[in-house]
């Protein structure tokens, strides 16, 4: 498991804007209170939804949480986005240590010839992991608090250090949009790979 950190970290720093974009006020008003799902991004549209009564994608939300539970948005986006950046990181992480891997033997090829085994063979390494998640978990508690002032918008740490978030309102909306939509393709893909593994047994891609 501590290949695909390790792995990951390299990569992070290209993609720190995913992770949070600059700080800024987040004040919802009248025409985004009356919007679908509070004005924010993610029910664009219009991709098909086959196999649904749908016909696309525009303002999605089946089970009716948008109207349920208006309240609990940004705390819903807040998970969406916390579970797609994960899974990016996931994703990466499964990939790249079946072609490189960091220094030492019990991160060798010849001791982990299979990257998902690392879960089971690595157990100092998984300890490590969920330590730093910890970390990261509790000192995000003030931000998480401060969201229901709607001071703050869902997933925003301002953590920007290449400056890549744009400082035009639509320039932040297309970045967010890209962000969500990678974020939840990554949460479909990460599922596929473990179970692609499972089922064949193979290394990436996971052909039979």
């Amino acid at each position: 498991m501590v290949l695909r950190t390790s792995a990951v970290l390299a990569l992070a720093a290209a993609t720190a804007s995913a992770f949070a974009p600059a700080t800024q006020t987040f004040v919802r008003t009248p025409t985004s209170v009356d919007a679908f799902a509070g004005g924010m991004v993610g029910g664009e549209g219009p991709e098909p939804m086959p196999f649904t009564t749908a016909e696309s994608s525009a303002n999605f939300d089946p089970a009716g949480f948008a109207e349920r539970a208006p309240e609990w948005l940004p705390w819903f986006r807040e998970a969406e986005l916390k579970h797609g950046r994960a899974a990016m990181l996931a994703t990466v992480g499964m990939v790249v240590p079946e072609f490189i891997r960091i220094p030492g033997e019990q991160f060798s090829f010849e001791n982990i010839p299979y990257v998902i085994e690392a879960h089971d063979k690595l157990p100092d390494s998984m300890i490590q992991i969920f330590g730093w998640i910890s970390y990261i978990e509790a000192i995000s508690i003030p931000a998480l608090a401060n969201m229901n002032e709607f001071d703050r918008r869902p997933g925003d740490f301002s953590f920007d250090p290449l400056g890549l978030y744009p400082e035009s309102e639509e320039g932040q909306r297309k970045m967010q949009l890209a962000e969500l939509k990678n974020g939840r393709l990554a949460m479909i893909a990460i599922g596929g790979m473990v179970a692609g593994h499972a089922v064949t047994g193979n290394h990436f891609p996971y052909f039979i």
